[in-house]
C-alpha cells in the first residue's frame, strides 16, 4: 500500500527519548458522488472517516468491515480497494507509553446508501458521534474552521482533513 505521509505532532521532539506504543488502524472511504460517509463527533466538532483500531491479530480488511459496521451500520460493504497509509506520531496519555506511533490503513469501498443501526462503544456515545453522508467539500470547510477557531479540536482533525483533501483531489 502506498505511503501517504508521515506526521509528527508538534509537541513531540526527539522521538528516541520517548516510550512509543504501536497501533494499527483502518479508515473507510465510501463515496456517492461528492457525498462521503463520515463520522461527526460533537465533542470535537469535527468530521472523520469511519474506522478505528485493529484488534490483536485481526486482518486489516476484516477490521475495516467490523469498524465500518459498528460505527455506521453500513450494509453490503463491497469493492474494497487500498488507498494508502497515513503514519503519525502523537502524544499518548496512558501508563504504557507517552507516544503513539499509528498506521492508518485507508481503503475505498462501496456501501448501501441507507445505513443500519450503529453499535457504538460507550466513549463514542459520550462523545456524541453519529454517522452521516455529507458533501466532502462542506466537511473540509467545517474541519478547517474548527482547526482555526475551536479549542475543542481533537488530535485527529489534522489527519482527517489531510485525508479529505487528498480524497477530493484524487477520487472526485
Amino acid at each position: 500500500m502506498r505511503h501517504l505521509t508521515t506526521r509528527v505532532h508538534p509537541s513531540l521532539s526527539q522521538l528516541d527519548q520517548h516510550t512509543i506504543i504501536q497501533r494499527q488502524a483502518t479508515r473507510a472511504i465510501a463515496l456517492r458522488g461528492e457525498q462521503i460517509l463520515l463520522m461527526y463527533t460533537e465533542r470535537y466538532h469535527d468530521y472523520s472517516l469511519p474506522g478505528g483500531g485493529l484488534d490483536e491479530g485481526e486482518d486489516v480488511i476484516e477490521g475495516l468491515v467490523r469498524e465500518l459496521q459498528e460505527e455506521t451500520g453500513a450494509q453490503n460493504i463491497r469493492n474494497i480497494a487500498p488507498f494508502g497509509v497515513f503514519e503519525e506520531f502523537r502524544p499518548w496519555y496512558k501508563n504504557d507509553a507517552d507516544v503513539m506511533h499509528m498506521h492508518s490503513y485507508c481503503y475505498t469501498c462501496q456501501v448501501d446508501p441507507i445505513l443500519g443501526t450503529p453499535n457504538f462503544e460507550e466513549y463514542e456515545i459520550n462523545n456524541g458521534m453519529q454517522a452521516l453522508w455529507i458533501n466532502i467539500y462542506d466537511a473540509i470547510r467545517h474541519n478547517e474552521h474548527t482547526m482555526a477557531t475551536s479549542n475543542k479540536k481533537g488530535l485527529s482533525i489534522e489527519r482527517e482533513t489531510f485525508l479529505l483533501h487528498l480524497i477530493a483531489q484524487e477520487l472526485l
